[in-house]
């Protein structure tokens, strides 16, 4: 369904952008590296300051992106979702009552969302009334799954596909992408290329290729964007840094990352059957960039996560939210060795459980050998360290310094020493910023970049994509050295392929803007 009717009145941030070159030159100021354009140039009654309200279209939004889209305005008619259609694998090891929130409360549900985290999210959770954009366009290849946003939001102009939604919205300011990990790129490209501004889901996209691309994008047309890692943007990541900083812990020489995921099918696994496709779904949208395959109910709209075409796997699932915190803390950069070993793995599907390890070269905070950072899944914990408390339960995050430990939950929530020291405090000194979504919209009104753009979040999202290669690589018996000022495998040539994959046809033209 479409309404194409544009209120051409307004002057959108496209205008903007192409008006950037006629007084490029004139002495007009710039602010992170945006043209800001004086009101006389534009002129005309229909000008929209940037302290107005920005215009928002939301793209992929029956599970997270509808989330988002409510930390950025409240819905006019409360909705709820309709439930996952989750094929769930309970986790295997033993889940005890977490014993407290915040500094010194000592943990987390296994692998989930501590409490503190969840509040800090962004304002959907807190029952106030808000709109800091307006949800001004709706668009998912499903009309019945995300049906409670398209009537939570009944102003909004409906469409099914994002390149029509992008070519007729010329008051469009910005789009949340909460679709698939594989089409992610696609649409963030297509939408940087006219001019908005993008908010995307983690991981920023399925391949190393494509997240570079994104963050040349992003630089080329001059967007603001952001990433939807919300523990970026939580006081804990940054109470972390600063307790890691301070010197409390030492030089870090370890870290272990751990998490339950995943919860969705994945493991030796072939791909469900397919069936016909219902009629409210446009699969061959929902399929982008991938291979043309056969829609299955088993896929979507949720289990997608663990099959390879389309998922990311646990690691780029909720690795996002606990690997951030070491590379913002100890300002880490891309690594330069990985390895990894895992359950067996098909042709279809990421394995169940896995093992990956990386080296960082040495920074300030580390040792002078650099780091070692390895990640667990599949519900699998690194060793409990002595000096913890028995019966505390060992969060998500272990970080291992010569003068003592340090653990948090995800999204670097409730830090915690090893061994516990009540009275240590730091000063803060680091920005604590506003909720991701807050943070994006106010950077588009203020002409600034957003806190986890695309130049900050593409090294983590490299991060996570380098462990599927390795996963994929197993076999060699080998750890990959990587050189990641080139973006290639200098000892096994053969895994640059892995580094992207064909575009099924006519798709490709998407990247190249």
């Amino acid at each position: 369904m479409s309404n194409e009717n544009n209120d051409k009145k307004q002057v959108s941030r496209r205008t903007f952008a192409k008006a950037a070159a006629i007084v490029a030159g004139a002495g007009v100021a710039t602010a992170a590296g945006l043209t800001i354009i004086p009101r006389h140039i534009l002129g005309g009654g229909g000008y929209r300051a940037a302290s107005d309200t920005p215009n928002i279209a939301g793209i992929g939004f029956g599970n997270q992106g509808g989330a988002d889209l409510q930390n950025i305005a409240t819905m006019d008619v409360p909705g709820k979702a309709a439930p996952l259609n989750l094929i769930s694998e309970p986790y295997a090891g033993v889940r005890k009552q977490r014993q407290g929130a915040g500094p010194g409360g000592g943990g987390s549900n296994a692998g989930g969302f501590s409490a503190a985290s969840v509040v800090q999210m962004g304002a959907a959770n807190s029952g106030e009334t808000f709109h800091y954009g307006n949800i001004y366009a709706l668009c998912d290849i499903d009309t019945e799954y995300g049906s409670y946003i398209f009537e939570g939001y009944p102003n909004a102009k409906r469409y099914t596909d994002f390149r029509k939604l992008i070519d007729n919205e010329k008051s469009l300011d910005g789009v949340l992408i909460g679709t698939p990990d594989h089409t992610h790129a696609v649409i963030a490209a297509y939408a940087m290329a006219h001019g908005l501004h993008v908010f995307v889901e983690k991981p920023m996209a399925k391949t190393i290729y494509e997240t570079r691309k994104l963050a040349a994008l992003a630089k080329k047309y001059k967007v603001i964007t952001q990433m939807g890692n919300q523990g970026h943007n939580t006081a804990g990541t940054w109470t972390t840094a600063e307790w890691i900083q301070s010197g409390k812990i030492g030089q870090v020489k370890e870290v272990h990352m751990w998490s339950d995921r995943p919860v969705w099918p994945q493991g030796y696994l072939t791909r469900p059957e397919g069936v016909p496709c219902p009629s409210h779904i446009d699969f061959d949208l929902f399929l982008g960039p991938a291979p043309e395959k056969p829609y299955s109910p088993e896929i979507h709209p949720f289990n997608w996560r663990g099959l390879q075409d389309y998922g990311t796997g646990a690691l780029g699932d909720m690795g996002a939210h606990t690997i951030d915190c070491p590379i913002a803390a100890l300002e880490l950069g891309l690594p330069s060795t990985v390895q990894a070993t895992s359950t067996p793995v098909s042709k279809d599907y990421l394995p169940k459980s896995q093992r990956v390890t990386f080296t960082f070269p040495k920074t300030k905070w580390t040792g002078p050998e650099g780091l070692t950072l390895s990640w667990q899944d599949g519900g699998v914990k690194p060793p409990r360290p002595k000096e913890l408390e028995e019966d505390r339960q060992l969060q998500n995050a272990l970080y291992i310094g010569d003068k003592g430990m340090l653990m948090h939950s995800t999204h670097g929530a409730d830090p915690y020493l090893i061994p516990n020291d009540p009275d240590f405090k730091v000063d803060p000194w680091m920005e604590r910023p506003e909720s991701v979504y807050v943070d994006w919209i106010n950077a588009i009104k203020e002409g600034r970049k957003a806190k986890n753009d695309f130049e900050v979040a593409s090294i983590l999202t490299e991060v996570l994509l380098l462990s599927n290669i390795a996963v994929m690589s197993q076999m060699n018996n080998l750890i990959l050295q990587y050189d990641s000022k080139n973006c290639k495998f200098t000892n096994l040539p053969e895994a640059d392929a892995l580094i992207h994959y064909e575009y099924r046809k006519g798709w490709e033209k998407y990247l190249e803007v």
